[in-house]
């Protein structure tokens, strides 16, 4: 069976109350859900990560190797600094979507560079829950392409 790997960095576990203006209000399980009806009438499965600490975040895309067939990461904060992270990804050989709720380019300027971005192979922002349906296409279009 095919495999995709959710990976969900810090905060999101509070998604559906923490600044709904900037994130909306439907939780993470409601992008988990909204994901995964996309992928289970394609008959992929899904297996959701979500960590505030980055360790456990890198040892999830190391668990993902050789298991997996594609990744969509919602790296929260560690979009802007984890290296560890971005190597941990470079070394995964399936397809690497990047996925943001908010538009990281129309925010505070610290939030415009990306470590993640060089290493993944699409990236979805700035369509809120949206983005999680968009990725699971995207991430079928990937995965169709490779065969």
């Amino acid at each position: 069976m095919t495999l995709v790997v959710l990976l969900s960095g810090p905060n999101l576990n509070l998604l559906g109350t923490r600044e709904p203006a900037v994130y909306g209000t439907a939780t993470l399980e409601d992008h988990v859900a909204t994901l995964r009806s996309v992928l289970d009438p394609a008959g992929v499965d899904l297996e959701h990560v979500q960590s505030n600490h980055e360790g456990v975040v890198v040892e999830a895309v190391h668990r993902a190797r050789g298991r997996a067939d594609a990744i969509v990461i919602n790296p929260g904060a560690f979009t802007h600094y984890s290296w560890a992270l971005h190597d941990a990804l470079a070394a995964f050989e399936g397809p690497i979507v990047e996925l943001h709720l908010s538009n990281p380019q129309r925010r505070e300027a610290w939030r415009h560079t990306s470590v993640v971005a060089p290493v993944a192979t699409a990236m979805i922002c700035g369509l809120g829950g949206a983005g999680y349906r968009l990725a699971g296409s995207a991430v079928l279009e990937l995965l169709g392409s490779r065969s």
